[in-house]
């Protein structure tokens, strides 16, 4: 099976060389063409000098650099749509996913599996962002539908066919999120992963907050049914609030005092409040598909025939 690999760079001066030189020994075992597409997302480091100058040593190796930094999964998204071969694997720069797996993954997805991912036994970052991460897979995995959710990770393959249901995306992408609209044959396989050794991850607290969003506001309803269901609940609740007001004032000849109505209307704007931002949410995602802005837009290419 030919093969290419995705490899998406930021900061990735210093980890780039061995990681390409590790990938020349294990490719020519596992395929018979092969590629190495690395996508420069905006460095500000010399990682698009580095991807020259192995482009220039490697006659498989190809370099694609952005006009600016537009994330990590907009930049794999796009190492993807530009690779040519039929199992394309994506993996970090940064040396944690390690090259010599790569025949493990390539060899369950000739079981005829669509996307196989490796999944780390041991996942060597801090208890918060496990904590985080975690949160952020399950949120997926309950609002998509899919157990295989938790199982998602940046080192995987799939099969190039899925890319057809890629290109209707707007500028906000997840790929994990577009793989499960396309295929269900997923499957994972336990891999080690390395120490990080270089730099530190890209990824806070924020911008995993931020991808939670993303995923539940552009690949589900649920929000705005659970909005919906909500208000229901608080209707119902209001009407029992009146009957108790009207009982109250026709058995003791009076109405509940102020601090009761304040938090009774305090409750109900809150709820509002919440099912409007809800609403906002999506109006956002509506408004970025229509916008016409693009995914990423590519600013110069080396290797192979450009």
């Amino acid at each position: 099976m030919n093969c290419s690999v995705v490899i998406p760079v930021f900061r990735g001066e210093s980890t780039l060389r061995p990681l390409v030189e590790r990938l020349a020994e294990v490719l020519p075992r596992v395929a018979d063409k092969f590629e190495v597409v690395l996508v420069n997302d905006g460095s500000p480091d010399d990682s698009w000098g580095v991807i020259g100058r192995l482009s220039d040593q490697y006659p498989w190796v190809r370099g694609i650099s952005l006009t600016r930094n537009y994330g990590q999964e907009n930049a794999t998204l796009c190492g993807i749509l530009e690779a040519r071969f039929e199992a394309i694997a994506t993996m970090d720069d940064d040396l944690q996913h390690s090259p010599e797996d790569l025949p493990k993954l390539l060899a369950k997805l000739n079981e005829g599996y669509d996307v196989v991912y490796g999944v780390p036994r041991v996942r060597r970052q801090g208890w918060w962002k496990n904590l985080a991460s975690g949160a952020v897979k399950r949120l997926m995995s309950w609002s998509l539908g899919l157990r295989v959710v938790r199982d998602i990770s940046a080192f995987k393959v799939l099969r190039s066919d899925l890319r057809q249901g890629f290109r209707t995306t707007g500028p906000d992408v997840v790929v994990d999120a577009l793989l499960t609209w396309v295929t269900l044959r997923t499957a994972s396989v336990e891999i080690d992963e390395a120490p990080r050794t270089h730099g530190g991850s890209n990824y806070s607290l924020g911008k995993l907050i931020r991808v939670a969003l993303l995923v539940i506001t552009n690949y589900t309803t649920i929000p705005l049914r659970m909005a919906s269901i909500t208000g229901f609940i608080f209707t119902i609740l209001g009407f029992f609030v009146l009957v108790y007001v009207l009982y109250v004032y026709f058995a003791l000849g009076s109405i509940p005092g102020f601090p009761f109505l304040a938090s009774v209307f305090t409750i109900f704007s809150g709820v509002e409040l919440f099912a409007i931002g809800i609403i906002g949410e999506y109006l956002a995602r509506v408004f970025e598909r229509s916008s016409g802005r693009p995914m990423y837009t590519v600013r110069e290419r080396v290797g192979g025939d450009r």
